[in-house]
């Protein structure tokens, strides 16, 4: 007998509609955001140390290569941020759920910052290979156009809270600005390109073993930090809310 069935019995609540709750989210957040966001210090800066002290250099960009370290992590989390912004915005068209339009926005600026990081490094990185410090080139363009897209989704997105909007606007946004990441991933491909092709991929790797290692520290902890500060900015948001909510309850007595 499915007892599910039965008069009285809770109906079963969905993983991602149960998640959706503010106060069970915050349950599961509190003791996960320090253990993402320290973790990932740990991680990042071990993989940066690593990658600055212990491998060699390469035999023809010299010292040069070791910027990957921070490069490569700051491109994937510049298009993974905007990856998660587009995913809780088309949950919140979905399903109306706040807390997804909470996590688009909670992620957003820091995929942003991420993206900027991103474009620092590769022409830092691309300074010594290239003879300058910006080329109009394929990867480097789609690059700079996803921090435009993130910096316009913010201000779309605040000035909807301002005027009271119900998020439906900027939600239709984060899943339109999902086209340039197929753009951004495939650059090099379509186009003749300065920038040099996909090093890691899923079976295999042009890149040494004695200089790969480190990279997976920085790419998992950059990634775990990504997570821990992004819960910060929802937690953060939600206190905010609660203490306004509390604030208009008092107004109105």
């Amino acid at each position: 007998m499915d007892l599910r069935r039965l008069p009285g019995y809770p109906p079963r609540v969905p993983v991602l509609h149960a998640l959706a709750n503010p106060a069970r989210f915050l349950k599961i957040a509190r003791p996960l955001t320090p253990i993402l966001f320290w973790l990932g210090v740990i991680l990042a800066g071990f993989g940066a140390w690593a990658g600055l002290r212990v491998t060699p250099p390469d035999y023809l960009q010299g010292e040069t290569v070791r910027i990957l370290y921070i490069h490569v992590p700051a491109a994937w989390l510049g298009m993974g941020g905007w990856s998660g912004v587009a995913i809780a915005s088309l949950c919140y068209l979905v399903w109306r759920h706040p807390l997804a339009s909470l996590a688009a926005r909670a992620m957003a600026p820091v995929g942003a910052l991420f993206a900027a990081i991103c474009l620092a490094t590769g022409s830092i990185w691309g300074r010594p290979a290239w003879g300058t410090w910006w080329e109009w080139d394929g990867r480097l363009t789609s690059m700079l156009l996803l921090l435009f897209v993130y910096l316009a989704y913010i201000a779309l997105a605040k000035a909807d809270a301002e005027r009271g909007g119900d998020g439906r606007v900027p939600a239709l946004f984060g899943v339109a600005g999902s086209v340039l990441l197929p753009v951004i991933r495939y650059s090099v491909v379509w186009w003749n390109t300065l920038h040099q092709g996909q090093s890691i991929g899923l079976t295999s790797t042009s890149i040494d073993a004695s200089m790969l290692w480190p990279l997976w520290f920085t790419l998992v902890g950059f990634s775990l930090f990504f997570g821990g500060v992004v819960l910060m900015r929802m937690r953060a948001a939600l206190a905010t809310q609660k203490v306004e909510a509390r604030m208009k309850r008092m107004a109105a007595q």
